[in-house]
């Protein structure tokens, strides 16, 4: 951040007392400027004993499996926008059941809600993020092909608790370096 939102001057990185981080702080009109993590939210829409993947057809990972998810938009509550999120990138209303997931990314500042959800039925089809819409079964997950760890994790868990019948909230964390 170099300028002000407030009233466009030059801000500086700088210790706010009694503050915990370094904050984007303007000298002219005094607004700090807090920076927080990005919220993701999404869902794991189920269907008897199958569950729906969406195939990116965006970057980062264009093409490769990843559960329906994206931004939290701002006036939305978190299972509002899971829900949309499915509504955009698979075509089809999902009733949102439970929280399953939290996973955290430090490095860059995000925290993905990933949500169990029933579907209504299959009448589902690729919206503009996605290439391709399916349902697996657990021994057809494509593993290899999961864009990213949040999804890997939520759908371990997922099937973790369903063998043994149970539901709870998992909460996880990506401790690699980002390349």
């Amino acid at each position: 951040m170099k300028f002000c939102s407030n009233c466009g001057q030059t801000v500086q990185l700088k210790k706010i007392p009694d503050d915990t981080h370094p904050r984007f702080f303007c000298d002219h009109c005094e607004t700090i400027h807090y920076q927080n993590p990005n919220m993701v939210v999404g869902c794991l829409p189920i269907w008897k004993d199958q569950v729906m993947l969406c195939r990116r057809a965006i970057e980062p990972r264009k093409g490769f499996w990843n559960l329906p998810g994206g931004y939290l938009e701002n006036g939305e509550t978190v299972e509002e926008g899971a829900a949309r999120e499915v509504w955009e990138e698979a075509g089809i209303r999902v009733t949102v059941t439970s929280l399953h997931t939290v996973f955290s990314i430090p490095k860059i500042n995000q925290v993905y809600m990933h949500f169990l959800a029933e579907m209504p039925d299959l009448n589902y089809a690729a919206g503009v993020e996605s290439m391709e819409v399916k349902m697996f079964e657990e021994a057809d997950i494509p593993w290899k092909d999961i864009a990213f760890s949040s999804t890997t994790f939520s759908l371990e868990k997922y099937f973790s608790d369903r063998k043994a019948g149970q539901r709870q909230v998992h909460l996880g964390k990506y401790t690699r370096p980002i390349e």
